[in-house]
């Protein structure tokens, strides 16, 4: 960044302890359908009450009851476990999504698919069941231990504002926060995806939470692989057909044109 972009974070990192203790006003008025959230031009936020959890808390199953989908399955206990896990996914992000809203605000980041901030059970399941697959011998905690996206946050800035929207709104949660437990950055990857995803850890509750860094058109093809990917990471799914979903992902991926200085950016 110029030496004033550097003064002007500065300026802005001084005033995040103040800024975070409050929670900022958004209008959701997005164009489809209700998966976006605009943030306003960088302001002062306005302090309102914390929403409400993204969704009711279901009651936990009763423990005679297991889960099934995809050739996969877990055994009551595992799926109870999976629940609680669920259950403190909900706790957190009523904790964590009025600040995450401050820090778009601050970073003039639009926070993109806002709507599916929590995890799904069924897809949260699949995840934990093919991990079990996968790793012969690991435990539900064990698994559970490695899920670090049940609730997920994506910042997106357009191509020519990515790389300093990225500095200015790591900075911010790092600071509220503490450093990052992983920051994975592939916008220098020749092939696969693209983009920078992070989990942070939530000591209040405690539970993991992922934030995505993202532009427009690297969130696009993230959205438009997903059912590839989900299907490539399936136990059934046979080798020849996971070299055949990885090249479509990576035809996706190669169109997505990489902002100047992404591939540097690294964990404040």
């Amino acid at each position: 960044m110029t030496m004033m972009r550097r003064a002007a974070a500065a300026a802005l990192g001084t005033a995040l302890a103040a800024a975070l203790n409050l929670t900022a006003a958004h209008a959701v008025t997005p164009a489809d359908g209700g998966t976006a959230v605009k943030n306003a031009p960088l302001t002062a936020p306005v302090p309102v009450s914390a929403p409400a959890p993204a969704q009711a808390p279901a009651p936990a199953p009763g423990l005679d009851e297991g889960w099934q989908g995809d050739g996969l399955s877990l055994s009551p206990a595992e799926n109870n476990a999976v629940e609680e896990f669920l259950s403190k996914a909900r706790r957190t992000e009523a904790v964590i999504s009025p600040r995450l809203r401050n820090i778009a605000r601050l970073s003039n980041a639009e926070l993109a698919g806002f709507d599916q901030r929590l995890k799904s059970p069924d897809s949260l399941k699949r995840k934990v069941a093919t991990s079990l697959v996968d790793h012969p011998g690991q435990n539900i905690d064990q698994a559970l231990a490695g899920i670090g996206d049940s609730l997920r946050y994506t910042f997106q800035w357009p191509t020519d504002r990515y790389t300093d929207g990225v500095t200015l709104a790591a900075r911010f949660v790092s600071a509220w926060q503490g450093p990052a437990v992983r920051w994975k950055n592939t916008w220098g990857s020749k092939t696969g995806y693209k983009g920078i995803n992070t989990n942070w850890d939530e000591s209040s509750t405690p539970h993991r939470f992922e934030i995505q860094f993202h532009t427009p058109e690297s969130r696009d093809a993230a959205v438009s692989t997903h059912r590839l990917y989900e299907e490539q990471r399936l136990p059934s799914t046979s080798p020849e057909r996971a070299r055949e979903l990885q090249w479509q992902m990576d035809e996706i991926f190669g169109a997505v044109p990489v902002p100047a200085g992404a591939a540097q950016l690294a964990a404040p």
